[in-house]
C-alpha cells in the first residue's frame, strides 16, 4: 500500500472539519438532457480518478499526515444515483444538496464523490462533493476542464495528466490584486509544500532568511494589522451554528452587463459583483431589523497564489484576505465607490502571503492549536466569499451540455455563511451555503442579488439625468 506526506497546508485542510462546518466543496451541474450513468461513470473514470490523489484517503497519524492509496478503490462507492420528488424544481434540488451536505464523507475511502440526479427538470444534474484537503478551487476547476469537451464527440485537447491553467475570465481574482512575494510562492510550490511551511515563521524572524529580507518588512507589518483587527460586529451571520445547512442560487447575469457598468465606473469586475453581493446581504438584513449605515461586515476572500502562465497542481495554494463590505450602504454608487477603495487598500498587500504561510505553520501544529487559531481567525470576519473563473464557452460532460455551473466552498471556524460567484458561458451567478440557524431562508437573500444588480444599473443611467436637474 503506498503513501505519500501530506503538505502542512492540506494538514490544515484536512484538520479544519468540524461537525458544524466540514470542510467539503460542493459543485453542481445542470443539463438540460439526461446523462447516461454508464458514460458519466467511463468519463470519471479515465479523466478524475486517473489522478493517484482521487485514489487515496488521507491518514493523520500522530507521525504525520499522508495519502494512503485505497487498495479496495472502486467507483462504485463513490458515482451515485439519485432521485428528486416531484416536482424535480430548483427547490427539490436545493433541498437535496443540502442534505448531501450535511452528510459525513466515508473517512475510510477518498474523500469525495458524485451524484446523478437523472430527474431533474427536464434533464439531469450532477452533484460532486470533494474534501478541501485534496485541492482549492482554482485547481479543481483545472480538472473539471479536463473533463469536459468543447463539442460532444469532440474531445478535450487536455490530457488529464498534464494539466493546464483554466481560461482567462474578468471575474478571476488572477491578475487582479499582485501579491508582492508572489516569486517566494512560485519557489515554494517547485520546492515541495514543506516549505510553505516556514513562511509564518519567517515572516516574524526575516533577518533568518535572505529569500524574504526583502519582504520582511512588509510581512511583519502585515501579521501585526490581521492581528490587530478587531472581531466583526454583531449580526443575524454571527452566532452559534447547528448540523442543518442550506444552499441556493440566483438568476445568471450577462457577464458583458457587468463589464460594461465597471467601465462605466472606472473599476473592475470584481468591485461591481462584490459590491452586489454586499447590496443583496444588506438588504436581507434590512428586511430582518435596522441595520446601521456604517454597518461594515467583513468577508474572508481565497486569493490565487499559483503563478497564471503555470499549470496547476492538486492540493491547496492560496491564501485570504479581509475584504471590507459596506453593507449598511443603500445608496448602489456610493457602495460601488467604497468597495472599490476596499480593493485599492488590498492591492499589494502582503496577507495572501501571510495567511498561507500561517496555514502552512497550522498544519505543523497540534489540532487543539490549530483550532484555536482558527477561531481567532473566522471571529474577525462574517462570511466567506469566493470566485473562480470558470469556462468561457459552453462545455459538455458525458456528451451533454452543461446548462448551469454553480459551487459552494465550505466556511471554517465559526463562520456560518459563504457566497460563491463563477463566471460560465458568458454569465456570472450568486451561491449561497449557509447554517440554517444563521440564514434560515437562502432564497430570499439570493433573490435580492439580481434586483441589486439592476438597481445599479439604473443609478447608473439616471445619475447624469439627476446631477442636470
Amino acid at each position: 500500500m503506498t503513501r505519500e506526506r501530506m503538505s502542512p497546508v492540506d494538514v490544515a485542510w484536512l484538520r479544519m472539519d468540524r461537525p458544524t462546518n466540514p470542510m467539503v466543496i460542493v459543485g453542481v451541474m445542470l443539463f438540460d438532457a439526461p446523462v447516461d450513468f454508464k458514460r458519466l461513470k467511463r468519463v470519471i473514470a479515465r479523466r478524475f480518478a486517473c489522478f493517484s490523489r482521487f485514489r487515496a484517503r488521507p491518514l493523520d497519524e500522530i507521525g504525520g499526515a499522508w495519502w494512503v492509496e485505497d487498495p479496495d478503490f472502486s467507483l462504485d462507492a463513490h458515482v451515485l444515483r439519485a432521485a428528486l420528488p416531484a416536482p424535480a424544481g430548483p427547490a427539490e434540488l436545493q433541498a437535496l444538496v443540502a442534505g448531501l451536505t450535511c452528510t459525513d464523507l466515508d473517512p475510510g475511502r477518498p474523500l469525495w464523490e458524485f451524484h446523478l440526479i437523472e430527474n431533474y427538470a427536464t434533464g439531469a444534474a450532477v452533484v460532486m462533493r470533494i474534501h478541501h484537503c485534496y485541492a482549492d478551487g482554482i485547481a479543481l476547476m483545472d480538472v473539471f476542464m479536463g473533463m469536459t469537451d468543447p463539442a460532444p464527440g469532440t474531445p478535450s485537447a487536455r490530457r488529464p495528466t498534464a494539466t493546464a491553467p483554466p481560461s482567462a475570465s474578468p471575474l478571476a481574482w488572477i491578475g487582479e490584486l499582485p501579491v508582492p512575494g508572489a516569486a517566494l510562492v512560485e519557489r515554494a510550490l517547485e520546492q515541495g509544500g514543506h516549505w510553505l511551511s516556514r513562511l509564518a515563521e519567517l515572516a516574524l524572524h526575516p533577518q533568518q532568511a535572505n529569500e524574504l529580507a526583502q519582504h520582511g518588512v512588509g510581512l511583519v507589518g502585515e501579521a501585526i494589522r490581521v492581528a490587530m483587527l478587531p472581531a466583526d460586529p454583531k449580526s443575524p451571520l454571527k452566532g452559534r451554528l447547528g448540523r442543518r445547512k442550506q444552499v441556493a442560487w440566483s438568476e445568471r447575469l450577462p457577464l458583458v452587463e457587468v463589464a460594461t457598468l465597471a467601465r462605466a465606473h472606472g473599476c473592475t469586475v470584481n468591485d461591481v459583483i462584490m459590491s452586489t453581493a454586499a447590496g443583496a446581504i444588506g438588504s436581507y438584513l434590512r428586511a430582518r431589523g435596522r441595520i446601521r449605515a456604517d454597518l461594515v461586515l467583513r468577508a474572508a476572500v481565497p486569493v490565487n497564489l499559483r503563478h497564471a502562465d503555470r499549470p496547476p497542481s492538486l492540493g491547496n495554494a492560496f491564501g485570504l484576505v479581509f475584504l471590507d463590505l459596506p453593507v449598511g450602504i443603500v445608496d448602489p454608487l456610493l457602495r460601488l465607490a467604497a468597495v472599490h477603495q476596499a480593493m485599492q487598500r488590498l492591492k499589494q498587500s502582503y496577507q495572501p502571503l501571510l495567511m498561507l504561510g500561517l496555514l502552512g505553520a497550522l498544519g505543523l501544529m497540534p489540532g487543539r492549536v490549530e483550532g484555536a487559531a482558527i477561531d481567532l481567525l473566522s471571529a474577525k470576519s462574517s462570511l466567506v466569499a469566493s470566485n473562480v473563473p470558470g469556462p468561457r464557452q459552453p462545455v459538455y460532460l458525458a456528451g451533454r451540455r452543461i446548462r448551469e455551473l454553480l459551487f459552494w466552498v465550505p466556511q471554517s471556524g465559526q463562520l456560518g455563511a459563504g457566497i460563491s460567484l463563477l463566471s460560465y458561458d458568458g454569465a456570472v451567478q450568486f451561491g449561497l451555503y449557509a447554517d440554517a440557524r444563521r440564514i434560515p431562508d437562502p432564497q430570499a437573500l439570493v433573490t435580492r442579488f439580481p434586483a441589486e444588480f439592476e438597481k445599479l444599473v439604473l443609478a447608473t443611467l439616471l445619475g447624469p439625468l439627476l446631477r442636470g436637474a
